[in-house]
């Protein structure tokens, strides 16, 4: 088996006997590793005792005179935020099951690094033994914020932090300067000639994506969606790239992101979108479920309507929970 994403952690945790991932000390003491939680020179010894304290039981209770005694509030704040994170962790039955329950509660005061490492750690589980870069390259949209360029009508998708590492300060690129000069060098558009190279790089995140003429593009987005879902909500779907909206009867819809969901919702009041928002919808899949007895039989048998959009500034952010707490699931799969 090839492996890949190192960086998830994946490494640092245990499966569990239902396949989910089981939270470890070692995955504990990695987040006590960030620098937002390391003591700088400077922390009080207050800060400093707590920090070497959970490095030693990194499951250890902390009650809340110990993060009161610490005289920095950012750091204060952060170590409220971080605890408050592990303990919801810990108290759940895996991984999976804790994304779940923060997903479920609006994910109010997770700060979205958290949530993204999350993301990428249960995708690196849901995908063990995936040989597919097509996938793998998709799945990085549900973590990895990603910059878009159009080109003769095809979006084309880097990684936003890779290309803002390469230029710098300077301003949007265009895609000769973003993919082939100086900006982003090492950029190359994944493609069958040099889909063997993305093992070597997948932690570097170098690779874009043709999502807009290529049909293995599309279809890896696909399949990682029903991925996904199985594997979080053990619910069967089939989705399958659209050219187009073309259903008359559209029973429901879920945005992938922000911008896709306000555009669905003028769509779905029936509505008439302007160019741009046209111009800003670069993908379109549709979604139905292999047994209807897990949809809302308001819906039934009909296909959901999946839409993906960049933001003016031409960037995707997917909200990879908005396939948990958007689908139409009937009441008895609701807290699968």
């Amino acid at each position: 088996m090839t492996e890949f994403w190192v960086s998830s952690g994946h490494h640092l945790v245990q499966r569990t006997e239902g396949g989910g991932l089981a939270v470890t000390d070692e995955l504990i003491l990695a987040y006590l590793a960030r620098p937002e939680l390391t003591p700088p020179p400077e922390a009080c010894a207050a800060e400093r005792a707590l920090h070497a304290a959970l490095l030693d039981a990194p499951r250890r209770g902390v009650i809340p005179q110990e993060i009161a005694a610490i005289a920095d509030p950012d750091a204060r704040e952060n170590w409220e935020v971080m605890l408050a994170f592990r303990d919801r962790l810990l108290s759940a039955r895996s991984i999976e099951a804790a994304y779940l329950s923060l997903v479920r509660d609006g994910l109010q005061g997770v700060p979205s690094l958290f949530v993204n490492q999350l993301v990428h750690l249960i995708l690196r589980n849901a995908l063990d033994g995936c040989e597919d870069p097509y996938v793998l390259r998709a799945a990085e949209l549900f973590f990895r914020e990603q910059r878009v360029t159009r080109l003769e009508g095809a979006a084309l998708l880097a990684d936003a932090e890779v290309i803002g590492a390469r230029e710098g300060a300077a301003p949007l690129s265009p895609l000769v300067a973003m993919l082939g000069q100086e900006a982003a060098h090492e950029l190359d558009v994944l493609n069958d000639d040099n889909a063997w190279s993305y093992w070597s790089r997948s932690d570097a995140f170098t690779m874009a994506l043709n999502l807009g003429s290529s049909p293995k593009s599309r279809a890896a987005l696909a399949t990682v969606i029903e991925v996904w879902i199985r594997h979080l909500l053990n619910v069967e779907v089939r989705v399958a790239p659209l050219e187009r909206l073309e259903d008359p009867d559209w029973r429901w819809f879920v945005g992938l992101d922000a911008e896709a969901t306000r555009i669905g919702n003028a769509l779905w009041r029936g509505e008439e979108i302007t160019a741009q928002d046209q111009e800003r919808l670069i993908g379109l899949l549709s979604l139905s479920f292999a047994d209807t007895r897990d949809v809302d039989a308001r819906v039934g048998d009909r296909p959901l309507s999946l839409l993906l959009a960049m933001t003016p500034e031409k960037t995707l952010r997917v909200k990879p929970h908005n396939l948990i707490v958007g689908l139409p699931l009937a009441s008895n799969r609701e807290a699968a």
